[in-house]
């Protein structure tokens, strides 16, 4: 191999290195961390992540550490939603639905936004439907309030502290000492709920589905009009939703997708 081969193959190495380990880290890294952790000179990295940052691959927050950027976003969920588990997926959520007798879906957190990433929508001719691809806020859903009350403590307050708490519906918490009491009772319970604070007359709960790690890694929600159904009524599917975030959960884990055989 030529002198110019190998500084290619080094360098394409260490650009998905750094890929790798962003989309991995339980928090944002700083170059430094980046360095340190791949063994990679701190001119080197910064150069790399100047470039991965300018193709849109990358992005730096305000505090100067690294993140996933649009792009990288894009990449992950194509390639779970065209993966060979699309149609286990689809058919876990079919039965829920047709179980439940409302839509039922999977949102994905991305930064202080939940992204709705699946959904099977139910044939009642009164609907609230979101398009797959939605952004919703995390603290005014159930989805996103689940998934901030996972979050560590000194981190989530940090991060609720920041958060705009725009005002969509009366029931909408806009204080943040009262959101984190709230999200402090969702936690306990590991169910988030959206008693209309998203959407006027729309209630929504919402179960975690946890990686091998026992980590969040997205959320399984069902919402309904209240003149359908109260919060009360779809609370007591949540027995339905966890069964259905398991096996979720083991499509996640299962390499073979063999999902009958992960049980």
């Amino acid at each position: 191999m030529t002198n110019n081969g190998r500084e290619k193959g080094s360098a394409i190495a260490r650009v998905m290195a750094i890929i790798e380990a962003v989309s991995k880290a339980e928090r944002p890294l700083s170059p430094a961390d980046l360095s340190y952790q791949l063994s990679i000179p701190k001119p080197s990295v910064h150069r790399l992540l100047n470039q991965l940052e300018s193709d849109g691959y990358l992005q730096t927050s305000m505090r100067g550490l690294i993140v996933p950027g649009n792009r990288l976003h894009g990449m992950a969920l194509g390639i779970l939603y065209s993966s060979r588990f699309k149609a286990l997926r689809q058919a876990i959520l079919e039965t829920l639905t047709s179980e439940i007798g409302e839509t039922c879906g999977i949102a994905i957190p991305n930064g202080t936004e939940m992204i709705y990433y699946d959904r099977v929508q139910t044939d009642w001719p009164l609907q609230i439907h979101l398009q797959v691809g939605s952004r919703t806020p995390t603290w005014c859903t159930a989805s996103g309030k689940l998934y901030l009350s996972s979050i560590n403590r000194d981190r989530r307050l940090r991060l609720t502290k920041r958060l705009p708490l725009k005002q969509y519906t009366r029931n909408t918490i806009v204080d943040s000492d009262i959101l984190e009491e709230e999200l402090g009772i969702i936690r306990k319970a590991g169910i988030g709920t959206d008693n209309e604070e998203f959407v006027d007359g729309m209630v929504a709960c919402a179960v975690p589905v946890l990686d091998r790690h026992g980590k969040l890694f997205a959320c399984l929600f069902t919402h309904a009009p209240v003149i359908r159904k109260s919060l009360d009524e779809l609370l007591g599917y949540v027995p339905m939703l966890t069964n259905a975030a398991m096996e979720l959960s083991r499509l996640i884990d299962d390499p073979d997708g063999d999902l009958e055989g992960a049980k």
